[in-house]
């Protein structure tokens, strides 16, 4: 078997995000898309993340559970949300604002809510979006000053309508001290993927029973341990079916499946095609 090489990037799903401007702090910009697949890989932090769809079609998987949007739509990821974006279209342009609700206003983060995530056929929101992305596109004089007075506008209107629900402060903590524990647990599943890895291994990592850990885990993640595994090798063995270094067999066995027919089947349930037919591309 040949020496298989994987670029390891996804090895965290934290990604911590520094915004340095204090004036303006948001992340803004406009994603340009011009092929389908995953363009976004699945990761999590405690920002806000807005993406406004300006053309093209796609799926945002939040915790697991998917959104599919088209031009018009807004999707809300709340803090401590994993989330990966997939493109179905030739092109996709999404506007894109990441911010934390602190930074505009201590006491509206006191709040800690929850907003719905997915809003469609909103024509409030359809005007405000796209009068921040016609005022970052244009950057005239004093456009932060106009883009900060548009956001306040925007959020406002999302607290009196699109609010879900309310934490305290202790279930915001939890909810953060949960993402960081499971973070320990993807990280070791994609460090060990080729490996057999036991639901026993995973929980004793964060020092938890079976139980326990796998309530936890699919509270958090949306679906079980042995899915998720499955999942990172799925995405392990496109890549080095891309690769065709390796036969259809070979990667099966060096992803970590044991059972060749299991693989295969799990492979186009998950992907739509079979694994020969990316070899064979």
């Amino acid at each position: 078997m040949k020496e298989a090489v994987i670029w390891m990037h996804d090895i965290s799903l934290y990604e911590k995000k520094i915004i340095k401007d204090k004036e303006f702090p948001v992340q803004m910009f406009t994603n340009h898309i011009k092929k389908p697949g995953v363009y976004f890989a699945s990761h999590w932090h405690e920002h806000i993340e807005l993406h406004y769809v300006l053309e093209g079609k796609g799926t945002f998987n939040c915790n697991q559970k998917p959104y599919t949007l088209e031009a018009g739509n807004l999707l809300i990821i709340n803090s401590n949300v994993l989330h990966e974006g997939i493109c179905h279209t030739k092109k996709l342009e999404a506007l894109v604002l990441i911010f934390e609700m602190s930074d505009f206003s201590k006491e509206l983060a006191n709040f800690n809510v929850i907003f719905e995530p997915l809003i469609a056929a909103d024509e409030k929101i359809r005007d405000m979006m796209l009068a921040i992305h016609q005022e970052e596109q244009e950057k005239q004089v004093g456009y932060k000053m106009a883009l900060k007075g548009k956001i306040y506008e925007l959020i406002t209107y999302l607290l009196r309508h699109y609010v879900v629900e309310q934490l305290s402060d202790k279930e915001k903590i939890k909810r953060s001290q949960n993402q960081q524990r499971l973070n320990t647990v993807t990280r070791y599943i994609q460090e060990n993927y080729s490996e057999p890895i036991t639901v026993k291994t995973l929980a004793d990592l964060i020092h938890l029973s079976e139980f326990r850990f796998c309530h936890l885990f699919k509270e958090s993640m949306g679906q079980s341990p042995l899915s998720f595994i499955n999942e990172v090798r799925l995405k392990k063995a496109h890549l080095l079916l891309e690769q065709k270094e390796m036969t259809v067999a070979e990667v099966a066995s060096y992803v970590g499946f044991q059972d060749y027919n299991n693989f295969g089947r799990l492979f186009r349930k998950y992907y739509g095609y079979t694994p020969s037919s990316v070899w064979n591309r």
